[in-house]
């Protein structure tokens, strides 16, 4: 039975509001552990994968493995590597930019799975996506090249803006082989578990060849990595995941394309991290790019 327009509206909303605390409580992790930088980093990545894993354990029971075709587990398994890349690079790079910069880049993911799709699975790219992807470029080299402002943790605002767009990238890859492991029988559930497992055991001991380990941390830093696992990774992508279930796809990129105004909102609100204006100019070009190439997707 399908639920009401209410409880659908209600429930994506919430998954909006919760992926745009991540990358302020990556910051806030990051200030409160007086680190930054690409070994914190992984730390608190590692972290929140391995805690999402723990806390889906007792769900193991209740998945069906059964019927499952030739391939499943192995797109899963890929997906898992591609979701470990992307978060390393993602939270990384907010040690190097801003807020804004950082979940407005990472929010190309629509461009860059339309481009791999027409690349990779042959399929036609309509004139509106190809339109679509133009502005976004434009808008992306704006934002690439302009001293964003009001950055107070950023020392390397180009290398930032570079990793937040290979998470991009990276996550783009996880969404492609996410839609064939699950059209090869693997169940949201068990999906789920195959893909944050992997994650978490290709990233737990990364850490330590970086000469930083899980200990030593005051209590508010695991009180911030216990939230960015259960706000943004199983609040904000499960009820994500769920509204798949009863709107277009299409619906929820665009949903999802108000996660930037969010987070750059509490951005100001924490830390004064203030874009200037052409930076401005570049995210609302860059997304309205991205919002044409999500609508024009539908045309194929």
């Amino acid at each position: 039975m399908k639920p009401s327009n209410w409880l659908i509206i209600l429930v994506l909303t919430i998954g909006v509001l919760a992926i745009s605390t991540s990358a302020v409580l990556v910051r806030l992790a990051n200030l409160s552990a007086g680190m930054s930088g690409v070994g914190f980093s992984l730390v608190i990545a590692a972290s929140r994968a391995a805690i999402a894993s723990l806390l889906l354990v007792p769900t193991w029971s209740k998945i069906k493995w059964q019927k499952l075709q030739p391939g499943a587990i192995l797109y899963a398994g890929a997906a898992g590597v591609c979701l470990a890349v992307n978060s390393a690079l993602w939270i990384t790079s907010l040690s190097y930019t801003s807020i804004a910069a950082a979940t407005t880049l990472i929010n190309t993911t629509p461009i860059w799975v339309a481009l791999l799709s027409w690349w990779l699975l042959k399929e036609r790219l309509s004139r509106q996506t190809v339109i679509g992807i133009a502005v976004s470029m434009t808008g992306g080299l704006i934002i690439g090249l302009v001293d964003i402002g009001g950055v107070t943790t950023g020392s390397n605002l180009l290398l930032g803006n570079f990793l937040a767009l290979m998470g991009a990238w990276t996550i783009s890859v996880y969404m492609l082989l996410g839609r064939e492991a699950q059209t090869k029988g693997l169940s949201i559930g068990g999906y789920i578990v195959v893909v944050y497992g992997i994650s978490a055991i290709i990233l737990f001991p990364i850490p330590f060849v970086s000469g930083v380990g899980y200990f030593g941390y005051s209590g508010l830093v695991y009180f911030y990595i216990l939230l960015i696992t259960l706000l943004p990774q199983l609040i904000g992508h499960t009820s994500l995941n769920w509204s798949l279930r009863w709107v277009s796809p299409t619906l929820v990129t665009l949903a999802i394309l108000f996660e930037p105004v969010g987070a750059s909102f509490l951005g100001y609100l924490l830390f004064g991290e203030v874009p200037s204006l052409i930076f401005l100019l570049g995210g609302v070009i860059l997304l309205v790019g991205v919002a044409v190439a999500a609508l024009g997707s539908q045309q194929k």
